[in-house]
């Protein structure tokens, strides 16, 4: 993959870009324009589900951006109904996509019955072994979860894509992904972060940034996968200019802060 944004490095030498751009809710006409404009925009990963109903607007867009196939990080998930179906509904997710693999296959959310969970995660396991994807792992896990599969199959999720902000900082959560070589990937960066914080403020003035930049940055900065999402053409290049500064360590303690 050629980047000249920062990545994240995950099993089996498969690189993830730390900027990834969120598709929930953008379905139809706008999920493909908002994708699209997304990449025009340089993004190069792209976060999709089976249950967003949106795969092949993803993937029509992936293919009309004139970018190789190998140069966008393309994300898709295991819905929880799914359970016993998991060959099935990766299958479905590549042709939807028009791929042979997808980059990253996650469990949107643990199973509802708990003896569903080794299962499902061996499935997905397999279907690394086969190629169908680069890289495996699951979303909305608790820790005691993610060691639980660890437990069983000596194999680590190479992602746990939770919900992550400022105001939901947890610096023991952070370390507990750390120690186990697992990377934080923080969804709705925006919708549990309040940007009139005098603390997001100030520090986006110092920059001559908005505080929503500030956000993302602040993910970047702690090397933890952001995926903003949006479908304005000008929030989606605003969300991706965050390159030219950085964060001090003491205003990266400021907002760390602000999670309490």
């Amino acid at each position: 993959m050629d980047l000249d944004q920062p990545t994240v490095l995950l099993p089996g030498d498969v690189r993830m870009p730390l900027l990834g751009f969120g598709t929930w809710q953008a379905t139809g006409q706008a999920g493909y324009d908002a994708v699209l404009a997304a990449l025009d925009a340089g993004y190069r990963h792209i976060d999709t589900a089976t249950m967003y109903g949106n795969e092949e607007e993803v993937g029509r867009a992936v293919r009309e951006s004139g970018l190789r196939r190998e140069d966008v990080f393309i994300t898709t998930k295991l819905p929880p109904d799914r359970v016993g179906r998991e060959r099935e509904t990766i299958e479905a997710s590549l042709r939807a996509l028009g791929t042979d693999h997808v980059d990253l296959w996650l469990i949107h959310w643990p199973p509802s019955s708990p003896a569903d969970s080794i299962p499902v995660w061996r499935e997905l396991l397999a279907a690394r072994d086969e190629n169908l994807t680069r890289a495996v792992g699951v979303s909305n896990y608790a820790t005691g979860q993610l060691d639980e599969l660890i437990q069983a199959t000596e194999e680590n999720p190479a992602v746990n894509q939770i919900r992550w902000s400022p105001s939901l900082y947890d610096r023991q959560r952070h370390a507990e992904h750390r120690d186990r070589g697992i990377v934080l990937e923080g969804y709705s960066p925006f919708k549990a972060s309040d940007l009139a914080d005098p603390v997001l403020t100030r520090i986006a003035a110092a920059h001559d940034v908005s505080p929503a930049q500030v956000v993302l940055r602040w993910h970047i900065d702690h090397e933890t996968v952001v995926i903003p999402k949006s479908v304005t053409p000008e929030r989606i290049r605003a969300n991706a200019a965050i390159w030219d500064f950085s964060l001090t360590a003491e205003e990266m303690r400021d907002i760390d802060a602000l999670g309490g």
